[in-house]
């Protein structure tokens, strides 16, 4: 197993194409930076042309009226830098911020399905690391592309011979940084691996020095965190060897050209270049060449293949079941899930919420589970969902991104309608004729038309939770996964509503449904019903389950028809009492506001399907 493996994480995307796809959308962001940054680097190019003029037209001429004026023209283009720098730092912010909430989601992501000891520390600390790292990149970058280009337009203008000196070693100064960038990176992720493992050595040993003491172990742990200092003593010299050729690149690249200006000096003036003009190209390579060839060897070397390492590790996709190193089995060709002699209890020493359950849900099928409140319905939907995992037995489900579980208390986040919507969506790009077309099968479009449409801003706050779900509901109709499972997660829907959308998740292409039902009638839309009754278990269609199963005739006793209560209220017993099996059917109340709720009318405990009985004895004898 890998080392990535062993923590729980295996590669995503490369960085490269998910780094593209992420410039490529907001291409108007990158244009707005990139006039900004135009109106920065205006003064670049003026500051030397204007100090060669200010010399050679009026200072050398005896004319200090012309040179202030133009070192005042100077002065001015300072300032409107300055503006632009200002708004530079805006269009920065609308980069940064989306890839700051793209890796929280990746970190949140991967925390609930592969957690472990580190994702605090990856929410926390990695990704304001990569944040900050990102915006200094951009600003570097585009500072050089923008302060070279402007420095050497102006040493054009002043003499195009001074590009003679200074662009063959500044390309050749490049040149030897970019050979050495990638060996860099390698060299830094090294050493970062290998600080990381101290912490971890080092921790480790520190919570157990008792233990270390107790056994004698003294030696051992301390060969074992001397292997990992020396590990990073090897590859900080490593570093350190080809950090060296960063600084020779720049002294080639930024250093040099200065050094042959000034031998060329009595050269360049013997051909026409004027004082003023050599003063100027000095102004170009000390005040603007050189600070941008720093920051950018700086931030690329050092900052950059940091971020590079980061970025890796927030973006690597969970290895599912790396926590228990379990190896998870995909369900057979036709079935959406399946369950075999699963048991599950919460805690070692309590009784079990489920045990020994087999069931099989076939592709496009549609289940409803229904039971007693607190009878074990919403394990059973976590078990199904990957959000437990069971004492005993398999579950063969889909993997992590073909399975969608809606819980009750629906999940809302600040930000638009469409981010909302979309949140489960891999590219996030769905045309705004389909989430329409969504949000009316499940019922939503009333909705999304109060709020304003996908690009409104969306405040969970504003929402009660019937719309909150209804959102919830929405998201899980788009996401790609063919497996949903709602967990009572149209509660706070009337009843029509909880109908469209079943039906809805129902006739989707290619989709599978599990419903832990909140009404009776879910069951009655359903093709397979499965009634939980403690640790038992039955399933099958509705007219079988109500010959089968007296908590099941128990649990529809107030139901009529397609779900509809009669229209005069009236005590009315589901079924003749005393039944072909011997048990007697409880009254449906029929009361005012009685909406039909699967809600035990005793303690779980003490009901029993009379299937379940072995002879005609009394109830609870097995």
């Amino acid at each position: 197993m890998s080392e990535a493996q062993r923590r729980g994480v295996v590669p995503g995307v490369p960085l490269r194409r998910s780094g593209l796809r992420f410039i490529k959308r907001r291409r108007a962001v990158l244009a707005r930076l990139a006039g900004w940054s135009l109106v920065e680097s205006a003064q670049t190019f003026l500051f030397g042309f204007a100090l060669a003029h200010a010399l050679d037209d009026g200072f050398l001429r005896g004319g200090p009226v012309v040179g202030i004026v133009w070192l005042a023209a100077a002065a001015l283009c300072v300032g409107a830098g300055a503006y632009g720098t200002a708004r530079v730092y805006g269009a920065v912010a609308d980069l940064v911020e989306p890839l700051r909430d793209t890796l929280v989601r990746k970190v949140v992501s991967r925390g609930l399905y592969a957690p472990d000891g580190a994702a605090v520390s990856r929410l926390t600390h990695q990704v304001e690391i990569a944040r900050d790292t990102f915006a200094g990149l951009v600003l570097v970058s585009r500072s050089f592309v923008f302060v070279t280009a402007g420095a050497l337009i102006g040493l054009c203008s002043l003499a195009p011979v001074l590009l003679l000196l200074v662009l063959p070693p500044l390309v050749l100064g490049l040149a030897l940084f970019a050979g050495a960038l990638r060996p860099m990176a390698r060299r830094q992720e090294t050493f970062l691996a290998a600080d990381e493992a101290i912490a971890e050595e080092t921790g480790t040993a520190v919570g157990g020095l008792r233990d270390i003491t107790a056994a004698g172990a003294e030696r051992t742990v301390a060969a074992a965190a001397g292997e990992r200092f020396d590990a990073e003593l090897r590859a900080s010299r490593a570093l350190a060897r080809w950090s060296v050729c960063r600084v020779l690149a720049l002294g080639i690249s930024g250093r040099l050209p200065i050094v042959l200006l000034l031998v060329a000096a009595p050269w360049l003036l013997g051909r026409g270049v004027t004082p003023g003009a050599l003063v100027g190209a000095l102004a170009y390579l000390t005040q603007s060449l050189l600070p941008a060839l720093q920051s950018l060897m700086h931030g690329l070397g050092t900052a950059g293949t940091r971020l590079g390492v980061v970025l890796r590790r927030l973006t690597a996709e969970p290895v599912t079941g790396a926590a228990d190193a379990r190896p998870r089995r995909t369900p057979r060709d036709g079935h959406a899930v399946e369950l075999t002699g699963v048991t599950f209890a919460y805690g070692p020493h309590a009784d079990p919420v489920v045990r020994g359950l087999d069931l099989t849900v076939p592709a496009g099928g549609h289940l409803a589970v229904v039971g007693p409140s607190g009878i074990g319905k919403s394990t059973l939907a976590g078990l199904v969902a990957g959000m437990l995992e069971p004492g005993s037995g398999e579950v063969c489900r889909p993997a992590t991104a073909d399975r969608v579980l809606v819980p009750q208390e629906a999940y809302v986040f600040s930000g638009t309608v469409r981010e909302n919507l979309l949140y489960l969506c891999p590219d996030g790009e769905v045309a705004d004729e389909d989430v329409l077309a969504a949000a009316g099968e499940v019922g939503a479009s009333a909705l999304l038309a109060r709020l304003g449409g996908p690009d409104a801003t969306l405040v969970p706050s504003e929402l009660s939770a019937g719309e909150r779900q209804l959102i919830a509901l929405v998201r899980a109709y788009l996401a790609p996964a063919p497996l949903v499972v709602l967990d009572e997660a149209t509660c706070h829907l009337d009843p029509a509503a909880e109908a469209r959308a079943e039906r809805a998740f129902a006739a989707r292409p290619g989709g599978s449904l599990i419903v832990v039902a909140h009404r009776i009638s879910s069951a009655l839309r359903a093709e397979r019903v499965l009634v939980m009754d403690g640790t038992h278990v039955r399933t099958g269609r509705h007219a079988e389950l109500l010959r089968r199963s007296a908590l099941y005739r128990e649990l529809t006793g107030g139901w009529w028809k397609h779900g509809k209560p009669p229209a005069v209220p009236a005590l009315q017993p589901a079924l003749p009492a005393r039944d072909a099996d011997g048990v007697d059917a409880v009254a449906g109340s029929r009361l005012a506001g009685d909406g039909g709720h699967v809600v035990a009318h005793g303690p779980g405990r003490q009901m029993q399907d009379a299937g379940d009985l072995g002879d005609r004895g009394t109830l609870g004898g097995q």
